[in-house]
């Protein structure tokens, strides 16, 4: 199985096969030091979203290290 790595600037989750930066922000940042994530579908109606400044489906880390 895939690590998983998290953007330390939008937090997106991404599997860490050939991932060089993040796919969501273009960072270079990424962390497999990450814990717990949420699932945003519908960004635009979700105040999680709003919250964390989420503008891109995707899954999200919710604490990023």
């Amino acid at each position: 199985m895939a690590k998983r790595l998290a953007c330390r600037e939008c937090h997106f989750i991404q599997d860490s096969e050939e991932a060089e930066s993040c796919f969501a922000c273009g960072s270079t940042s990424l962390t497999e030091d990450w814990a717990g994530y949420v699932v945003i579908s519908h960004p635009d109606e979700s105040q999680i979203a709003e919250e964390m400044n989420v503008s891109q489906p995707g899954t999200y880390a919710l604490k990023v290290r």
